[in-house]
């Protein structure tokens, strides 16, 4: 595989811009992302230099993708770290020290070749890595109607939890399932 997976870099933030609003424009995103092209649009360039920014270097998070070797980026995947006695981006508390993978977007025409793995894979090696604080486990939500990216994660070895959060609002009858990958 020509992909090499890696962390992005502070100076990268056209190209995570660029990549999220692909994201957003695949035909899954509804069930797949909390945000909409039009939300995404709408950041000025400071909000894309922060949040690339702060996703390159420490330990509140951090973003990797997938670049061929012309330079494109064919996916990415985003791992937060969050800490217990705060609350998550549904307001639910936080009850240990954990990873949240969020922002998974891997472009259609590089599905299926392992990138997904490989990301997951370097996400989940960093996320271990951290000593301070050291993260009992990582989770995600998926949305009970985006099936092929819940058969992903539980082929990769995450497991439902049976705790739910809200679906996106407009989406009647839906609910995010909060799944995990404890600790090895």
């Amino acid at each position: 595989m020509d992909h090499v997976i890696r962390p992005v870099r502070a100076d990268e933030w056209r190209k995570a811009k660029e990549l999220r609003l692909a994201g957003l424009a695949d035909p899954s995103a509804p069930v797949a992302f909390l945000e909409t092209t039009e939300q995404a649009n709408a950041h000025p360039d400071v909000f894309w230099q922060e949040r690339t920014a702060d996703a390159s270097s420490g330990t509140g998070a951090r973003q990797f993708v997938a670049e061929g070797p012309d330079g494109t980026w064919a996916g990415t995947v985003v791992v937060l770290v969050e800490h217990p006695g705060n609350v998550d981006f549904f307001g639910l508390d936080i009850e240990a020290a954990q990873g949240h993978v969020v922002g998974v977007f891997v472009r259609p025409e590089f599905r299926g070749i392992g990138l997904t793995e490989r990301l997951f894979e370097s996400a989940l090696e960093w996320a271990w890595s951290l000593e301070e604080p050291r993260l009992e486990r990582v989770r995600l939500y998926v949305h009970n109607q985006n099936e092929r990216a819940e058969g992903f994660y539980r082929k990769f070895g995450f497991v439902a939890t049976g705790k739910t959060a809200p679906g996106p609002a407009g989406m009647p009858d839906t609910h995010e399932v909060e799944m995990v990958f404890p600790r090895p």
